[in-house]
């Protein structure tokens, strides 16, 4: 397929990247504006592939988005391209907005003049907490934050680009990503890294939020999976196969690192912290797809990747995410 991938210089979207190249042949072309999450350094190792090709502008900009369409002759859209941090949507909504909504409805008129297939990357967090049991399609979408308000209302407007101009849509949700190339200010990155030089391990509140976890490339497969088989006007949830509450995935950090679990610092809890996120994943099953990595190994695998390439996140430690750092948990990182 020849693929316009929005976003595709961040975390996730970088791991879809890969996959379509080099597992599927596809022909890529990233459209990104490359902001602090969304580095150069995470598609490097991808640009001397055939069919590889790069625009740099935002989804919002309607000439950079038909230069990327031009440039890719896609045949379908992809689109990553978020703003993806909750404490950041809670200081300052205003980016959130801009991109989610304004971003989102610049694509899908794109995808409506042009004739093509659109996908809609989301998230679970557009259901809101569950404290038993699983969302599913079905459920209905209550958002917490700014962050996934601003997710929820870009997925009913795909859904009613479907319904109106019979556009052929399709919105892939997934639980909580983890994996190679993810900005530290996420929680296992952080944890991570932080238990690496020293630094505390600042949990909100008691700790017990839980979460589902799916490793990107499974995430990155069950996206490809409803691109390629998903029927236009639905939704598919891609939740990953183990459960655990924040406090236990920061013991097995401390574990894999060897950091002391004296570096734990609780902090004051997030405004409107969910509890419990959970999906249902039989509709992206039926479709042939499963998760291959289970927590434990995937979460190895990531605290290895992140002590092996120091090249890629000394730069960010080094630079303006120790601001933020220090304005979101009121202390200084180390060298």
């Amino acid at each position: 397929m020849r693929l316009l991938v929005c976003g595709g210089a961040g975390f996730i979207g970088s791991t879809f990247v890969r996959q379509r190249l080099r597992e599927h042949g596809d022909a890529v072309t990233v459209l990104d504006k490359l902001t602090y999450a969304g580095r150069e350094e995470n598609l490097q190792d991808v640009r001397d592939e055939p069919g590889y090709a790069f625009v740099r502008g935002a989804i919002e900009d309607r000439d950079a988005v038909a230069e990327a369409i031009a440039t890719a002759r896609a045949e379908a859209i992809v689109n990553f391209a978020a703003e993806t941090h909750v404490d950041r949507s809670i200081a300052d909504p205003d980016a959130f907005v801009t991109t989610h909504a304004l971003g989102t409805h610049v694509l899908l008129e794109a995808a409506r003049a042009h004739g093509l297939r659109y996908v809609q990357v989301s998230t679970d967090e557009v259901y809101g907490s569950i404290e038993h049991g699983t969302f599913t399609e079905d459920s209905p979408l209550a958002p917490s934050s700014p962050y996934s308000a601003t997710k929820a209302g870009a997925d009913l407007l795909v859904q009613s680009y479907f319904h109106t101009y019979s556009l052929p849509a399709v919105i892939c949700r997934g639980s909580n990503n983890y994996g190679p190339y993810q900005y530290p200010e996420k929680l296992i990155p952080l944890m991570v890294l932080n238990a690496m030089h020293g630094d505390s391990l600042p949990v909100y509140g008691d700790g017990m939020q839980v979460r589902n976890w799916i490793h990107s490339t499974d995430f990155a497969a069950a996206i490809g999976c409803v691109l390629e088989q998903g029927l236009a006007g639905q939704v598919y949830n891609a939740g990953g196969p183990d459960e655990e509450p924040n406090i236990e995935v920061i013991r097995r950090i401390i574990e894999l690192t060897g950091a002391a679990e004296s570096q734990i610092e609780h902090v004051t809890d997030r405004p409107g912290h969910d509890v419990r996120y959970s999906l249902s994943s039989e509709k992206v099953r039926a479709l042939g797809w499963e998760p291959r990595v289970r927590f434990d190994e995937g979460l190895a695998r990531t605290v290895a990747w992140y002590r092996e390439n120091a090249w890629w996140w000394e730069p960010i430690r080094s630079g303006s995410y120790r601001d933020y750092y220090e304005r979101q948990y009121g202390r200084s990182l180390r060298d």
